[in-house]
């Protein structure tokens, strides 16, 4: 069984508010805006997620085989084909509904 040690839970947690507070100021302080404020949120999203998962649940730690990881790994696929097949029926519709609409 993995066992995260006090260090990990302590650099996740400074780890997770410097990029909270980055994320914050980012936004409150206008540092950037328009497509350079959505590519900024979004790494300090996705380095957040990479805290969460391998610094507080230990994800990869474990010992062979590593079900974990693959579970994740087949979970982030079938949520990416859900998201993105979700937007492109929904631009597939509101395509054919503008189509209608103007004839």
């Amino acid at each position: 069984m993995n066992s995260l040690s006090l260090k990990s839970y302590l650099a996740g947690l400074l780890l997770s508010l410097l990029l909270i507070l980055s994320a914050y100021s980012l936004v409150v302080f206008s540092l950037a805006s328009g497509l350079w404020l959505d590519i900024g949120l979004g790494c300090f999203s996705l380095g957040q997620t990479w805290v969460l998962l391998f610094l507080f649940l230990g994800l990869g730690q474990e010992t062979k085989p590593h079900w974990n990881l693959w579970i994740f790994l087949f979970m982030s696929l079938v949520c990416a084909i859900v998201v993105v097949g979700s937007i492109w029926i929904m631009n597939h519709l509101n395509y054919n509904l503008m189509m209608s609409h103007d004839q």
